[in-house]
């Protein structure tokens, strides 16, 4: 699998020669490398409604024909759109022709630009290729993420913004509870509210938990 991560919390996988997007935020991001126009998603996963995370999806979706994955709201929200979507809630999983998605219990808000509810924020759990990643979303430290490492995770990517999310000495708690082969920090320096150093994560990931931890630049990938 190829993780390829795309500024402040959008993610690509691609395996197999499926490709998944995670939150794309791209336009109005000044921390992404590329546009809407450069990705070809067969599936997008959205863990909450806010406008950095539910950013081009419906662009994106109606060019490529993508199925969105997410909680039952925003699936209401963008079918009335003519957006193709898959509702799901935390707890539930479901097999899609790339692999397993399972959404987690995440704290946080969720609404949409207009104000409109956007259900429960949550994290995600994408089993691909023979790799289980999890992806917090936007979310306080809780101590559930225990149960969620139990599962046995190749990679985590943790938020470490503040203010609006766990800062850093939280996700750090959060690494050592979940136990993933890898951790990556995302939701971060994107803007100022959020600046973090994250070389001083991953030293503390490193020094205080049995997890790697990879800094990933906006554009760059990792081979897992």
């Amino acid at each position: 699998m190829k993780l390829t991560f795309l500024g402040h919390s959008a993610v690509r996988l691609e395996a197999d020669g499926h490709e998944v997007l995670i939150d794309p935020f791209l336009t109005g991001n000044p921390s992404a490398t590329i546009g809407p126009d450069a990705v070809n998603p067969s599936h997008i996963v959205l863990t909450h409604a806010h406008s950095d995370h539910l950013g081009d999806t419906e662009v994106i979706a109606k060019r490529t024909g993508a199925t969105v994955i997410s909680g039952f709201e925003i699936i209401e929200y963008l079918g009335a759109r003519d957006v193709s979507g898959h509702p799901m809630n935390p707890g539930g999983g479901y097999d899609f022709p790339f692999g397993r998605v399972t959404f987690t219990p995440a704290l946080h808000s969720s609404s949409f630009p207009d104000g409109t509810y956007g259900g429960v924020a949550m994290g995600v759990i994408i089993d691909m290729a023979g790799k289980r990643i999890y992806h917090a979303g936007d979310t306080a430290l809780f101590s559930d993420m225990g149960l969620i490492g139990r599962k046995g995770l190749d990679l985590a990517l943790l938020p470490i913004g503040d203010d609006l999310t766990m800062g850093p000495e939280d996700a750090v708690e959060a690494a050592a509870l979940l136990s993933a082969a890898t951790v990556v920090p995302v939701h971060y320096d994107t803007f100022d509210l959020i600046r973090q150093d994250p070389k001083s994560f991953q030293r503390a990931v490193e020094a205080e938990t049995d997890s790697r931890c990879v800094v990933l630049e906006p554009g760059s990938s990792l081979e897992l």
